[in-house]
């Protein structure tokens, strides 16, 4: 139950049983993965812990990846080392899309106000504390360089580059140039751009 409401965006309580369960897999299953050099055995790693059967994707390591079942890739995705998913939402990555190191990826909402955030219990006297997710979609053929991080409910379109560095907290249309903190467009990418061999 407070897994289909995490998924939905509505308030849920992430210390409950069920989601405990599922991100303690996730982490053994990235453990395994960042302690194995063997290719065959890191993609057998990742179809137990990603959503889909992605056949080229390749992640340097390490690796954290919250839950895996949230986060799905297209063909032809890499991530440089220390790529970090907080798929507590859906993150959905398109095809071709790379990642610099040091990225991540953050779907958790977390309330403004410290009452609302604190550690609580229910009637049982058991802990729980209280978030939302709101999902994360990077389209086909981006480049998100190193160090950057991508906030919750961000949709970045397709064939964006997104400078190293930067923070991205909302929506890049298709086909820019994107840095900063706060991340904003710099241009449009266009055929002018395409290296003349």
């Amino acid at each position: 139950m407070e897994y289909q409401k995490m998924i939905n965006g509505e308030y849920y309580s992430c210390l409950d049983d069920e989601l405990v369960k599922l991100r303690n897999k996730a982490q053994a299953l990235c453990l395994n993965y960042n302690n194995c050099l063997d290719i065959n055995s890191r993609k057998q790693i990742l179809k137990e812990l990603l959503a889909d059967d992605s056949k080229e994707v390749f992640l340097q390591g390490p690796i954290n990846i919250t839950y895996g079942c949230n986060l799905s890739f297209g063909e032809n995705c890499y991530a440089n080392f220390n790529f970090v998913a907080m798929d507590n939402g859906l993150i959905t990555i398109g095809n071709n899309v790379m990642f610099g190191p040091n990225c991540c990826l953050t779907t958790a909402v977390h309330p403004l106000h410290h009452i609302d955030r604190n550690i609580k219990k229910d009637n049982g006297g058991n802990p729980y504390t209280i978030e939302c997710t709101k999902p994360i979609i990077i389209k086909d053929n981006c480049w998100i360089g190193a160090n950057v991080t991508i906030c919750p409910g961000v949709t970045i379109g397709e064939n964006c580059v997104i400078g190293a560095g930067s923070l991205v907290s909302k929506d890049i249309e298709a086909n820019s140039l994107a840095y900063g903190n706060p991340c904003k467009v710099i241009k449009k990418i266009t055929d002018e751009d395409l290296l003349k061999l």
